[in-house]
């Protein structure tokens, strides 16, 4: 499963996925228990009532996902991430084809901390971006503790003021043209962090060349400044579909395609890796976002 769901409308508007097709995607986000595997120290946050609370705020989700469970009692506490945007027309927060989002990531089952973090959406690709950098950076809330649901609450707005900061990085990164040398250093640092380590079932590293992460895949990817180098690098390494081929110890060739990242904490990792790469980059060519 993943977060990005063609019951969401993925246009300039969107629109909010109702309770009845977010119970479909993740069931484990109307948890308001703990699982029984948890002690009586393990604080539940039930994200079925951060949901409703930031609806009356204007924002609804718009994609949502959540893990494999191994056991099935775990299902229903187990990890999910749900994509959440602003939908009141009345306020309009946009660079382009970008719009800020937030992502919450939460587990009722002891698997993670809960976790609000600022995020981009560039609808012209169907992907959205973490927001990772210095100055936005996410939210936690350990599963203990007093007031955890006060603290929860606390740390929303904070974390829906970094997402519209940072749309200042389309923009920015927009105006920085890279040579074909530096979009060949930034694609080899991305091939490190996606395939630097050997995933199960993954096409070995050596069948997958960095210059494949730049290709693009729409006619209007073809630019070669920052934010669209960046935004071809995180596509190909997110969406998969990469084909690539080897010959091993006996001369047979093999030919493999990367999948999909579906995992919760792969994709948020990933995308918070790439976007501070990017950061990096626009730095080193005397650009800074944050303030």
């Amino acid at each position: 499963m993943t977060v990005y769901t063609n019951t969401a409308r993925f246009d300039g508007t969107a629109r909010a996925l109702t309770e009845d097709e977010l119970h479909k995607l993740a069931p484990s986000v109307f948890a308001t228990t703990a699982h029984h595997s948890r002690s009586e120290k393990f604080m539940p946050i039930p994200t079925i009532e951060v949901v409703r609370g930031l609806a009356k705020e204007g924002f609804s989700v718009v994609g949502a996902s959540q893990s494999l469970a191994r056991l099935p009692d775990r299902k229903l506490f187990t990890k999910h991430l749900l994509r959440i945007r602003q939908l009141d027309e009345t306020v309009t927060f946009k660079t382009g084809d970008t719009v800020p989002e937030m992502q919450l990531k939460n587990a009722n089952d002891g698997t993670g901390a809960y976790d609000l973090m600022s995020a981009l959406f560039r609808i012209s690709c169907l992907n959205s971006m973490v927001a990772w950098l210095n100055t936005l950076s996410s939210f936690k809330v350990r599963h203990s503790g007093k007031d955890v649901a006060a603290k929860v609450i606390e740390g929303t707005f904070s974390v829906i003021d970094q997402s519209r900061k940072a749309l200042a990085a389309p923009e920015a990164w927009s105006s920085i043209q890279l040579a074909n040398e530096e979009q060949m250093i930034f694609a080899n640092a991305a091939h490190q962090i996606r395939f630097g380590e050997q995933i199960e079932g993954e096409a070995p590293v050596s069948a997958i060349e960095p210059v494949q992460l730049l290709q693009p895949r729409r006619w209007e990817d073809r630019s070669n400044d920052l934010w669209t180098t960046f935004n071809r690098v995180q596509e190909n390494a997110i969406k998969g579909g990469l084909q690539g081929r080897r010959v091993n110890d006996n001369g047979v060739v093999r030919r493999s395609t990367t999948r999909l990242i579906k995992g919760v904490d792969q994709n948020v990792s990933l995308n918070k890796a790439l976007f501070t790469l990017a950061n990096a980059m626009a730095e080193l060519k005397g650009i800074k976002i944050a303030a």
